[in-house]
């Protein structure tokens, strides 16, 4: 209905009605109730503590702003509901997107915080010292740093399976399955860009009132919502490369559940306060570096963001033998 005929150019091809109704809500979720929450002197006092309960209340429920926006958005027009992305996906394979998916994110946390503290060695301190000092239970202090590190790493690698993967999949059902489809006639490198860029922006309330940077650093408040957006397009190569590979939004949301788990991890070793913009953490400009060298990775594939053929029916029967209907469906939609 929206797109031009077969000889116009890709970017025409875009269902440009669809796109911008569901960034527009979106965005009217996200910024209307932070006007209200800033307008009554709510401030996220830095990167990972909220000067309220109900400040932090706010973000866990607008984390589910783009699943609202992907629905609406398809009663509004009446899209109807193929292709939602919904569907496991577990076949030919497909597996390896849900292990990629759990494991990279801590991975490259890790890489980026390594980066950073081999650039600024004085700031390393091994004993975690300074995050003792903070409020650590009792238990955590009786424990080696070591110790209590790999706790750590252990929490981060399961809480993406809890709460972590419910609240991501909130995010990741509107930027990954409907966005980012929406987008792919730009070429597959333009759409993960442009997807990372918008879901960014959705972010830029938040960040405005406080959360990832606080409000004290150089070049407040300006540098931190627009350095985001560059850091935010890294992940989004990733995201973008295990939802088109495995045809499904799962791998996509269990990501982003192990990134957010494991965003802290590199800051336990902080000797002393360090600025946000730089690192440790992924939204400084080293400390994502190993987001940035998985994107190069996938960016340069010639095969990473091309969606996979639909499964043969008889893979599909295998998988399932008592619904060859099912299959026969998932045979002919390739992802749903």
């Amino acid at each position: 209905m929206f797109a031009k005929k077969a000889g116009s150019t890709t970017t025409s091809t875009i269902d440009r009605k669809r796109v911008f109704i569901f960034v527009a809500i979106a965005y009217g979720l996200a910024i209307a109730p932070y006007v209200v929450v800033f307008a009554g002197g709510e401030r996220f006092s830095s990167y990972r503590n909220v000067a309220s309960a109900q400040a932090g209340i706010l973000r866990v429920v607008l984390m589910f702003a783009p699943t609202i926006a992907h629905i609406a958005t398809r009663l509004l027009t009446g899209e109807g509901w193929s292709k939602t992305f919904l569907r496991p996906n577990f076949y030919q394979g497909r597996w390896r997107y849900y292990l990629a998916a759990w494991l990279l994110p801590p991975a490259a946390t890790i890489a980026g915080g390594a980066i950073y503290y081999l650039l600024f060695p004085g700031q390393f301190d091994p004993s975690m010292t300074a995050y003792r000092q903070l409020g650590m239970s009792a238990i955590g202090s009786a424990l080696k740093p070591w110790a209590f590190f790999i706790i750590q790493v252990g929490i981060a690698l399961v809480r993406p399976f809890t709460e972590a993967l419910l609240l991501s999949f909130g995010e990741e059902f509107g930027w990954r399955a409907y966005l980012l489809p929406k987008l792919m006639p730009l070429g597959p490198r333009k759409a993960v860009v442009l997807a990372g860029a918008i879901w960014a922006v959705w972010h830029w309330p938040s960040i405005m009132t406080g959360f990832n940077y606080g409000l004290s650093y150089c070049g407040a408040p300006v540098a931190g919502p627009l350095l985001f957006v560059l850091v935010m397009i890294f992940p989004s190569a990733l995201y973008a490369w295990v939802t088109l590979r495995s045809g499904s939004v799962w791998p996509a949301a269990i990501a982003h559940g192990a990134g957010n788990a494991s965003n802290k991890l590199m800051w336990f070793f902080l000797s002393r306060a360090a600025n946000p913009l730089i690192g440790p953490g992924v939204q400084g400009i080293i400390g994502s570096l190993g987001y940035a060298a998985l994107a190069v990775l996938i960016s340069f594939s010639p095969r990473a963001l091309a969606q996979p053929a639909p499964a043969p029916v008889g893979a599909a029967l295998t998988e399932n033998p008592g619904a060859p209907g099912k299959a026969a469906g998932q045979a002919e939609l390739g992802t749903a």
